[in-house]
């Protein structure tokens, strides 16, 4: 492998749109590490391409995360935490069990890994957190997950401050609905839903542009956008008008 090759870290690249990522990067002749659990799914993933090398890891494990990442000589130029998880609530009743699980990936889980690589941070590195359009309104059933997405946005937002002095970008991606195994799930209408290529072009170009904020379909989240800018009253009567709730 030459020296000057450039390597991207990506959380999350079993599946989706993580996997997506990993493809077209090593396309574009970077050196990918590509992260996740499963490891059936890593190897398939890794013998698409000779500069794809798989690292399985449990996210929400501290200390595998730390023997996985924290061991890494340098940090990659580009690190890209995209694992997440969704779950719903059921009929506005609070099941703490769930709220831990989608917390546990989707916000501790990137801050293991943001610890683990920490150290070797420099102005060359490029930190990109993946966040959700679900993070900008209040949505039905959605506590567990639009909450987690918006400790993810608060925190990547304020890292970009923290990190400044340090010459680390940081950059948050907020995506609307993409075809993944996750929203297959999904048992509700999902407008303007995205394929993962799609996906994949608008954060890679975002990323390359050194973008602090990324977010697509851009109507869907233009929409969303202007629906937070009303008075919590007003938005939870748009929100109920989109999704045909009466109550």
């Amino acid at each position: 492998m030459m020296t000057n090759t450039k390597q991207v870290l990506i959380t999350g690249a079993s599946s989706g749109i993580g996997q997506q990522l990993a493809i077209d990067y090593a396309r574009e002749g970077w050196s990918v590490l590509g992260c996740g659990q499963n490891q059936e799914r890593l190897q398939a993933l890794s013998d698409t391409s000779d500069k794809i090398t798989a690292i399985s890891f449990d996210i929400t494990n501290y200390g595998d995360v730390n023997q996985k990442l924290g061991g890494l000589t340098n940090a990659p130029d580009l690190i890209i935490l995209n694992a997440g998880t969704c779950e719903y609530i059921e009929h506005g009743q609070i099941d703490v069990a769930l709220f831990r699980r989608v917390y546990d990936v989707n916000i501790f889980g990137m801050l293991n890994c943001i610890e683990a690589l920490q150290s070797s941070f420099n102005k060359n590195t490029h930190l990109v957190i993946m966040g959700s359009t679900a993070s900008y309104i209040p949505l039905p059933r959605a506590e567990a997950y639009g909450s987690s997405k918006a400790a993810v946005a608060y925190i990547a937002h304020t890292l970009a401050i923290d990190l400044a002095s340090k010459g680390v970008t940081v950059s948050l991606v907020s995506p609307g609905f993409v075809k993944t195994p996750l929203t297959d799930k999904n048992d509700f209408a999902m407008p303007m839903i995205v394929t993962p290529e799609f996906a994949s072009e608008k954060i890679r170009a975002g990323i390359a542009a050194g973008k602090k904020e990324i977010h697509f379909p851009t109507r869907f989240s233009f929409i969303l956008k202007c629906i937070s800018l009303l008075p919590i009253r007003m938005q939870l009567a748009a929100v109920k008008r989109m999704t045909g709730r009466t109550a």
